[in-house]
């Protein structure tokens, strides 16, 4: 049977360490003091490099070479930004790190703003979360208090503030060029790349938008360095990764585990302890609703990145979203275009358009008054995915796409009764 190895995980639920002093207790703030007096600021970068941490937000970019981009020598500030608005359906594994470890988040920014030459950062967090908000900000007093926040941090010469900014509730603030555009007090709207947000970011200075699950593994990878983070999982899938499992399984919850060491079923099992009423699984979708749905037999498959990318779906952002067989799947896809409509931004044609149309026409799908060739309408539509500024587009065709191709067979039983009616009435007399 499956277990947890728990890194980020390691104390909550056991200790309180909302305060600076019972976090020292279990050794924190060590990595930043080993960052900031022993390490130069490219060592950082190269550790952080070596663990082979990938972004925990969806994109799984490398931390490391990302945060390599800063240019060197820059007259102008760099800026680091922590993406906590943690919005994608599914995904709740952040708010656990900010409302009960929080000074593990606040010492991933330090080192990391001292890798990349920052003397400013921002926790950029959603709206909803009113308690992590207040959470960070008292976690950040006290840590001023203590010296750890502000001038000449631990004695060696480095200053560094951090500031909680609240958004509004807007899914599209996620995207970390929205993110930027609100953060500027403008309204959310994602910017064209490049140039990237390494180059010209906030306020058009250079700047590095990190998500809370990766800023919260590099006091770890600084404290035992990057080879030990590195020797956990797989080459492509290193270090360990926190799972939401939801939907229709016994145990819900946040999980951290080892990348490659179980199957998708086997998590499930193990950690969701199976499907309620013993009912077989229909489909699951495996990081977050943006992400395509796998069938059930899918499942035996190691529980990678990579393993996970060649049966035709993402990790994403490590949302696992388990349905059982009495779930309706044109229902399901109706339910998150409806999601991506409300939230796209208007920006852009395709996006506003495309998430409006994928409505209409599966809610006539779902309540019987579909047409023929509805379905190869809806393909046609996806094939404009990558033609938005940013990600959200592609975000609501993806599970569109999927569950027509995972399901066929269900949108079609929606639409055959009304197709055979119609050929009737037009069908000329004997």
């Amino acid at each position: 049977m499956a277990e947890e190895t728990r890194v980020l995980l390691q104390h909550i639920g056991s200790a309180d360490l909302l305060t600076v002093k019972d976090y020292r207790e279990k050794g924190g703030y060590r990595a930043l003091e080993i960052a900031l007096k022993d390490k130069t600021p490219e060592q950082i970068v190269e550790e952080v490099a070596q663990s082979g941490l990938k972004g925990r937000g969806g994109a799984g970019f490398p931390t490391g070479m990302k945060w390599s981009f800063i240019p060197k020598d820059v007259e102008k500030p760099v800026y680091l930004c922590c993406n906590a608005d943690e919005s994608e359906p599914g995904t709740c594994k952040d708010r656990i790190i900010i409302e009960q470890n929080p000074h593990l988040l606040l010492e991933g920014i330090l080192i990391a703003c001292r890798a990349i030459g920052s003397h400013q950062a921002f926790i950029y967090i959603r709206g909803e979360f009113h308690r992590g908000a207040n959470i960070l900000q008292m976690a950040i007093e006290e840590a001023r208090r203590e010296g750890l926040i502000g001038k000449n941090i631990l004695g060696a010469g480095f200053d560094c503030e951090i500031a909680v900014y609240r958004g509004a509730g807007a899914y599209i603030c996620g995207e970390e060029t929205g993110l930027l555009t609100s953060l500027e007090g403008q309204r959310g709207y994602p910017r064209n790349k490049p140039p990237f947000p390494a180059v010209a970011g906030l306020y058009d200075c250079p700047t590095i938008i990190n998500n809370v699950e990766t800023l919260s593994a590099v006091p770890v990878i600084i404290e035992k360095g990057g080879a030990w983070y590195a020797a956990y999982g797989t080459e492509k899938s290193s270090g360990t990764r926190l799972l939401c499992l939801s939907g229709h399984v016994n145990t819900p919850g946040v999980y951290e585990i080892v990348l490659g060491n179980m199957t998708i079923r086997e998590f499930i099992r193990d950690f969701g302890g199976g499907v309620p009423g013993g009912r077989k699984i229909k489909g699951v979708i495996p990081g977050g609703s943006s992400m395509p749905v796998l069938r059930d037999d899918q499942l035996d498959i190691p529980l990678t990145v990579e393993d996970i990318q060649k049966a035709g779906s993402s990790l994403g952002s490590g949302a696992m979203i388990v349905m059982d067989e009495t779930v309706d799947m044109v229902e399901i896809a109706l339910l998150l275009a409806k999601f991506y409509e409300h939230e796209s931004c208007g920006q852009c044609t395709p996006c506003r358009e495309g998430t409006h149309w994928f409505v209409q026409i599966l809610e006539a799908v779902q309540q019987g008054e579909g047409r023929p060739g509805d379905i190869e309408l809806l393909l046609d539509i996806c094939r404009s995915e990558y033609t938005s500024i940013c990600p959200l587009w592609a975000a609501a065709v993806w599970p569109v796409r999927a569950f027509l191709k995972q399901f066929r067979e269900e949108f079609e039983a929606k639409i055959q009764p009304r197709s055979m009616e119609a050929e009737a009435e037009t069908a000329p007399a004997s």
